[in-house]
This record gives C-alpha cells, sequence and structure tokens, in this order.
C-alpha cells in the first residue's frame, strides 16, 4: 500500500450537528476504523473519522486492511463500533476492501460482529462516481454480519442558492460519508469539508455506540 502522511487539518464547525458529547461516559466506547485506501485519499479521510471519534470520547483502533494483523482482528472482533472505509474504483468498492470481507467470512458463520454498530465513507474521482454502490455495499456487508448501521446523519449541503461547497455533508449522501478528491490530486487535495463530514461521522458513530453499551451495561444490571 502506498503511504501516506496525516494532513494538519481543522474542522470548519467546532461542534458536530446533532451528536451529544460523551466524553467520560462509562464504558469508553471501543472504535474501529477499518478501511483501505489505494492512493492515501480514503486513508485521510480514515484519520478523520478517528480524530471525530477520538474527540467524542471512543478508544479507536486504526486498521488498515490489507495489512490486517491477527491482533488487529481481535480489536475488530471486541469493537462495539466498526466503521468502514473504501474507495469507490470502477463503480464499486476496492478489490483491497473486498478480500478483507471476504476474509471475515468466518466471523459471518459464528456471528462474531453480530449486533455491534457499523457505518461507512468513501471516496471517488467524480462528484458522483458511483459513490452510493460502495456506501450500500459497505451497508450490506454490515448486515450480513447482523450489524446495526448508521447513517450519516447530517442534511445534504451544497444545494440551495446560499449555499456553499464547504458545506459538511456537500455531495449530499445520507448512508455514510462521500468524498469526492480529484484523480490527479495528491492527499493534500481531499476536500476539507469532507474531511469535517468524516469527523463528523467518527463522533455521531461513537455517540450512538457510548448509547449502545451504557444501554447493554444497564440492561444487565436490571437483570441479575
Amino acid at each position: 500500500m502506498e503511504a501516506w502522511s496525516t494532513l494538519e487539518t481543522t474542522p470548519l464547525r467546532s461542534t458536530y450537528q446533532g451528536v451529544p458529547d460523551v466524553t467520560g461516559c462509562r464504558p469508553q466506547p471501543r472504535v474501529v476504523v477499518a478501511f483501505h485506501s489505494g492512493y492515501g485519499h480514503t486513508a485521510v479521510l480514515a484519520e478523520a473519522v478517528q480524530r471525530g471519534a477520538e474527540k467524542a470520547g471512543a478508544h479507536v483502533t486504526f486498521v488498515a486492511v490489507d495489512a490486517i494483523t491477527d491482533e488487529q482482528w481481535h480489536e475488530l472482533d471486541r469493537a462495539d463500533a466498526v466503521i468502514f472505509g473504501a474507495p469507490t474504483y470502477m463503480g464499486g468498492a476496492s478489490a483491497g476492501f473486498h478480500a478483507f470481507a471476504e476474509a471475515s467470512s468466518g466471523r459471518y458463520l459464528n456471528g462474531t460482529w453480530a449486533d455491534k454498530i457499523a457505518a461507512g465513507f468513501t471516496n471517488s474521482a467524480s462528484k458522483s462516481g458511483d459513490k452510493l454502490n460502495t456506501l450500500n455495499f459497505l451497508a450490506a456487508f454490515a448486515a450480513q454480519h447482523h450489524m446495526i448501521w448508521v447513517g450519516l446523519g447530517l442534511a445534504p449541503g451544497w444545494n440551495a442558492l446560499q449555499a456553499s461547497e464547504n458545506d459538511l455533508n456537500r455531495l449530499g449522501f445520507w448512508v455514510g460519508a462521500g468524498a469526492q478528491t480529484p484523480q490527479d490530486g495528491g492527499i493534500e487535495t481531499v476536500h476539507e469539508a469532507d474531511i469535517a463530514t468524516a469527523e463528523h461521522l467518527g463522533a455521531r458513530v461513537t455517540a450512538q455506540a457510548a448509547a449502545l453499551t451504557a444501554g447493554r451495561a444497564a440492561l444487565a444490571e436490571v437483570t441479575v
């Protein structure tokens, strides 16, 4: 996999829309960002998802799925939430992510990831680029594992006269976070609004995971 470097970025908004502050929540939600990146652009988004989740109070594990280790498989197994990411190539998720998905089949058979929170993000060179195919694949993949899918939770941006390409969710996706990066651009050309949208996704998933784990803990106390 091609190497990438972390970009210094600033979110376009100081708070995440509609996301409660769960920092200090116990038990601390465990979130894994599991992604494939061919040229580094999707990795920039994965780093943004990680930042959003950490700022919201999660313990986050960062997993490049084409170099996954046994320990990282274990982190996936004990996570409360998994946020999947893949670039969109030729109308669908990358082969690198598909290889990981197929390698997870034993966990599908055993129900290892059942009832975990799941979400997803993708990137392509075109503003549409058939990204929805990739997001739908990620959601179907999660559903086969009996996971609980969480959408982006943002209204579409950049769709009115007073709107701007700097809006969150500027490309107007609901299933997950979608980003657009020029095909001849380096990682520094990943759009700041897309980075901020990915951060929002990480924070939103963390809040949902915190609510779910706290609810399960409370239910366990009641039923003991």
